[in-house]
């Protein structure tokens, strides 16, 4: 059985009462995921109601954490998490201090994912809306098939990262491994270092004025002060969007 633990976090009282004293936060509910069952934390907080504040502890790698949240409640997890953390999630916000395994952020609708360690393979796999921060370094396949989410990776990506990727902006503040893009769509990339190699159909393009401003907004989204003019954008050179003879066996 979960136990749950409410703490109260109120503003300091003020010396003589004010109109304009600040209210006191909102309660955070604490889980102990140590020998707990992920699926009965799951549906705490997939139940909760909006506004509600809740602090995961000790996830221990466990895998499937915070999945199918669809309210606007706050999610904090300290510690590093397994597979598919996030997945599938709606509104609100999630962040996970620590390390997250593959999947991270799956099928994101909207919302806001924080990871402030690294994250594994397919971060953000297939996100359709809203915002994932990775601070560290993501792995191979980071942003592949996304749909309309926006991430930002504070470090460098692996191989093979927005492969098909048809909609949303991938922001790579370190370095980009081999075939970035592969397939794409209409994502837009920005990368701050290196690219070791494009896929196919995947070229570079001219930063513009309304490019670095949009850039400028997402780098403020996940709280970076990285300059929007170090950086080079990459996307589809719209060669392969048509049957072409010469391909066909």
């Amino acid at each position: 059985m979960v136990t749950l633990d409410s703490t109260q976090y109120a503003a300091a009282p003020a010396a003589a009462p004010a109109p304009t004293s600040p209210p006191a936060a909102a309660s955070i509910t604490t889980i102990d995921l140590a020998g707990q069952d992920v699926r009965v934390v799951n549906a705490a907080v997939q139940t909760a109601e909006d506004g509600t504040r809740w602090r995961i502890q000790h996830p221990a790698g466990k895998h499937n954490v915070a999945v199918g949240i669809t309210s606007a409640i706050d999610v904090t997890i300290d510690g590093h998490v397994g597979y598919y953390a996030a997945g599938m999630h709606q509104q609100g916000s999630v962040t996970i201090n620590g390390n997250a395994g593959v999947g991270l952020a799956e099928n994101i609708m909207s919302g806001t994912v924080h990871v402030t360690g690294d994250a594994s393979q397919s971060a953000a796999a297939t996100g359709h809306g809203g915002l994932v921060v990775i601070d560290g370094n993501a792995g191979a396949r980071c942003g592949i098939s996304m749909k309309g989410v926006d991430i930002v990776v504070g470090g460098s990506i692996g191989h093979m990262s927005a492969f098909m990727a048809q909609a949303g902006r991938l922001v790579v503040c370190g370095d980009a491994g081999e075939a970035l893009g592969d397939s794409i769509y209409e994502t837009r990339i920005y990368v701050q270092g290196t690219v070791e190699s494009l896929g196919a159909d995947c070229i570079e393009k001219p930063m513009r004025d309304e490019h670095l401003a949009e850039l400028a907004e997402l780098l403020l989204a996940a709280g970076r002060d990285d300059d929007p003019a170090a950086f080079n954008r990459y996307g589809s050179a719209r060669k392969l969007y048509h049957f072409n003879v010469d391909n066909a066996y």
